[in-house]
Formats: C-alpha cells, sequence, structure tokens
C-alpha cells in the first residue's frame, strides 16, 4: 500500500508537482526520440538521467526500494520489453523491429514527485501490437476525463476496463496507479477496473498518477527474476501513465 499522506495538496506543493512533471516531460522526449533498432535500454536509462539532473531535478526511480522489493531499484526508469509489462530493469540488450518497449519514469522536484509511462513500437510492428498502444493510450485519456471534482476512483477504473475489454484485451490483474505527492507512492491506489461511482470522491487538489496496464492474452501476471513482472502467458503488454491534479475544471496533465 502506498503512504499514508494529506489527501489534497496546498498550491505551493501543487506547483513543486507541476515542475517535476514539466522535468519528466523533458525527459520523455528525450527519450522518446531515441528509441530505435539497435538501441538498448541502459542507453535510454543515461539519457533519461542526464535530461532530468540538467532540468534540475532528481531521478526518483534510482535507489527506491518500494514495499516487497529484495533490493533498491538500479536505474532511472523502467525498460520493459514486449510480454515483460512493468519494472523492467534496463540491459544491453539491442531493440530489435517489432518490439514494443514500455518505459516508465519518475521524476522529484523540490521533495515532491511526478511519474509517467508510455509505450512505443520498435520499427515495424504487428496490426495487433499496434492496435494495444493505441487502446491502453486511449484508455489512459477517457480516464483523465472522467477525473473531476465529485466523480469517483470508480469512475476511472470503468472508463479503463470497459475501453480494455471492449477492445479485447486484458486489464493486467494485481496492477494499479496511485496517489502521489511528497511520496512516489501514496493513498489510495487507483485501479484499473472498477464500478461506476464507487470509491473515493475526487476534490480539487487531489493527485493521482493513473496507469492502465494491459496485454493481449492473460491478464495474469507473474514476477521474473530482476523483479519485475511478465504477462503469464508471454503475450504482448502496453504501459500509459500521467500524473493529474484534480481541479474546478477537471483533470490538468502535470506529466504531458
Amino acid at each position: 500500500m502506498g503512504v499514508k499522506a494529506n489527501l489534497i495538496k496546498t498550491p505551493d506543493e501543487i506547483r513543486k508537482m507541476t515542475r517535476a512533471g514539466e522535468i519528466l516531460a523533458i525527459a520523455r522526449k528525450a527519450v522518446k526520440e531515441a528509441i530505435a533498432p539497435g538501441v538498448t535500454g541502459k542507453q535510454l536509462d543515461a539519457i533519461a538521467k542526464e535530461a532530468i539532473e540538467k532540468a534540475g531535478g532528481t531521478p526518483i526511480f534510482l535507489g527506491y526500494r518500494p514495499d516487497g522489493a529484495d533490493k533498491p531499484y538500479p536505474a532511472t526508469m523502467c525498460v520493459s520489453v514486449n510480454d515483460v509489462i512493468v519494472h523492467g530493469v534496463p540491459n544491453n540488450k539491442k531493440f530489435k523491429a517489432g518490439d514494443i518497449v514500455s518505459v516508465d519514469m519518475g521524476a522529484g522536484f523540490e521533495g515532491y514527485c511526478s511519474d509517467s509511462a508510455f509505450t512505443v513500437g520498435i520499427g515495424k510492428i504487428s496490426p495487433e501490437a499496434q492496435k494495444l498502444i493505441e487502446v491502453t493510450r486511449e484508455s489512459l485519456e477517457l480516464a483523465i476525463k472522467a477525473a473531476k471534482p465529485g466523480a469517483r476512483l470508480g469512475d476511472i477504473g470503468y472508463a479503463i476496463e470497459t475501453h480494455v475489454k471492449g477492445a479485447g484485451f486484458k486489464i493486467a490483474q494485481g496492477l494499479t496507479g496511485h496517489g502521489i505527492g511528497k511520496h512516489l507512492h501514496e493513498e489510495p491506489y487507483v485501479y484499473n477496473e472498477g464500478k461506476p461511482g464507487t470509491g473515493l470522491k475526487f476534490e480539487v487538489g487531489m493527485c493521482f498518477a493513473i496507469e492502465p496496464m494491459v496485454a493481449i492474452g492473460t491478464g495474469k501476471i507473474i514476477q521474473l527474476p530482476d523483479e519485475s513482472y511478465g504477462i503469464a502467458d508471454g503475450s504482448l503488454s502496453a504501459h500509459f501513465e500521467h500524473t493529474i491534479v484534480i481541479t474546478e475544471k477537471g483533470a490538468k496533465v502535470l506529466t504531458a
């Protein structure tokens, strides 16, 4: 479970999280531009670290030890390829055409956090892989639209679940989004499935990291030796995430 914290952030806290999100957006752009066949996860990781630090931020994944982990995380970002859905450790294996790569990273500014992820295809990918990426990204967009004052956590899960299942894909079981602020992982869990009108009621100033994680085959996941999570049947997976703050007008994306 995430750390207990004040659900409603102060204007100063939101200012710091906004800057952390801007820094992360700079790093995301640099990484996206570098992804290509023949590139490695370790190369991307170095690019992300340099971009975050150059912009005045802190790579908050580096050395982070979440609940249940055997050891601190050794990199600036997670690089998860094909059937690995999240927490893949960057290595020296070169990407090849047809791979799909999910990148998840966080940046801190003056003690406050931002968290974001995206999935891209390497070179020419299959139509099914392309559809998986598009549906996962769209489900995040629908969830963000659902996050507004007076709405509830279940509305976010329902928006994601109905879009994903309607496309014939599966929600990865046991993986969720989370609250975020001074800590990377704060309460509450932000589930990718839900019943409309249930759960925590959104108020202005609440901040969340929403992150649908989706697979082509089964939703069942397995933990791999490097503590990453893979899809149990080896099918392709995708992951998108943004950090948002609830405003009077709806959700504002801090990591766009």
